[in-house]
């Protein structure tokens, strides 16, 4: 159910057609289960019926660009101001000349924020962690889907799969 571990033991429900796969989600979702869906190409149709929240990762890489933009700023003005040069009059902090490390460092850290939020969001590395069961007409065009549940629950997601239109039914316990 919603807030569970996501574990390997479950069932998968393979299908051929986009609209009995999209309703399968529908009512594993309503249901309260946790899915893996698998399909050929990517499709609107899934990404509605799995209604998941927004990414996270863009929070990292804002976060780390203006990281990186402040960090610029101030390697800039406390070079400048640790090694102070004659410039004859004008402002020996000028932000006009720092704008080139500022913007490098900008992209630097925004880019390496960006890869840390990934590998946070994904929660990788995953090993010996609960992956989905996988089938091999997965690869030839079929849409699959894998309720992650414990054994208890599998006849009622069979139930649900079969009467959505699943083709085939496989039973994973670990």
């Amino acid at each position: 159910m919603m807030g569970t571990k996501r574990t390997r033991e479950g069932v998968l429900g393979l299908f051929q057609y986009l609209d009995t796969t999209t309703d399968a989600i529908r009512r594993l979702k309503q249901a309260g289960y946790e899915i893996t869906v698998y399909s050929p190409t990517p499709r609107h149709e899934l990404e509605e019926a799995i209604a998941e929240h927004e990414s996270p990762v863009r929070i990292f890489t804002l976060v780390g660009a203006f990281t990186g933009t402040a960090a610029g700023a101030a390697l800039a003005v406390w070079a400048s101001l640790d090694w102070p040069l004659i410039v004859g009059g004008k402002e020996i902090v000028s932000l006009p000349a720092f704008v080139v490390i500022m913007f490098e460092l900008t992209i630097l850290l925004g880019a390496l924020a960006t890869l840390f939020g990934l590998f946070a969001a994904a929660k990788l590395p995953r090993i010996g962690k609960g992956e989905a069961l996988y089938h091999p007409s997965l690869s030839a065009g079929n849409f699959g889907i894998f309720a992650h549940a414990p054994p208890a629950k599998h006849d009622e997601i069979r139930r649900i799969l079969e009467e959505s239109g699943s083709e085939e039914v496989l039973v994973e316990d670990a």
